[in-house]
């Protein structure tokens, strides 16, 4: 056990600090947070299921848009030792924060999961790992569709064939932005659905509703095939591009 996990009391007043800082994040800017509370427990353990289905040995995982480290918690108890865990988050404040918990776990050489926090954005991060599973938690609603379809296509890059990826939609959001957005921004957020429908159709092997979290969400599991390269993105993402 370690400063994750310890106790029952310390797990409770974790996730409330996170939650505080959440909500200030999401105050600060919505659109890159996406959000205005972490993940719950219930999507947390959905969106870390697949880890199951590659038996027991240590994984290689990537975890981007990470916020205050709810999910990463589940993920670090769910990983074997041995296992290397890089969480890439693009907010310098979710980033810190992370660091500073990583910073209290044990040393990885004592069999424990090894866990590094990255700032950067996932479609720049560098790095010449493949890892069995990626776990998502980017808002990709508040992106462009050429953003999103950069990001798919660095996932792809980075899985290993038979690897999986998770990530997360919130139930609603298109109906709340006609309701409430322009026009460009619903039509921006309708290509958005239809460009995550295109790597479903081709790579989808599961799909959930968690209706036990605020708001509930829709998970999608994709799958990288034995045989699958990456397509060059069509339309990259320029450096500094909002989020």
């Amino acid at each position: 056990m370690d400063d994750w996990t310890t106790s029952h009391d310390r797990v409770l007043a974790q996730r409330n600090a996170g939650g505080w800082m959440f909500l200030l994040e999401a105050t600060r800017d919505l659109r890159t947070t996406g959000a205005v509370a972490p993940s719950g427990q219930a999507l947390a353990r959905r969106l870390t299921d697949p880890l199951h289905g590659h038996g027991p040995r240590p994984l290689d995982v990537l975890e981007a848009g990470a916020g205050t480290g709810s999910v990463t918690r589940t993920l670090v108890s769910r990983l074997s030792p041995g296992s290397n865990l890089d969480i890439v988050e693009a907010n310098p404040r979710f980033a810190a924060r992370l660091r500073s918990l990583v910073g209290a776990r044990p040393h990885p050489d004592d069999g424990t999961v090894r866990v590094s926090v990255h700032h950067a954005l996932v479609e720049q991060f560098d790095t010449d790992r493949r890892y069995d599973a990626i776990v998502s938690g980017l808002p990709f609603a508040n992106f462009t569709p050429g953003q999103v379809e950069t990001i798919m296509e660095r996932y792809l890059q980075l899985l290993r064939p038979g690897g999986t990826l998770t990530y997360f939609a919130y139930r609603g959001t298109r109906l709340a932005r006609t309701l409430t957005a322009g026009r460009s921004d619903t039509h921006r957020h309708r290509e958005v659905e239809e460009t995550l429908a295109g790597y479903q159709r081709r790579y989808a092997t599961g799909c959930w509703t968690v209706w036990r979290n605020l708001p509930p969400a829709k998970v999608w599991q994709l799958s990288r095939p034995a045989h699958c390269p990456a397509r060059t993105p069509a339309r990259p993402v320029t450096a500094g591009a909002p989020r």
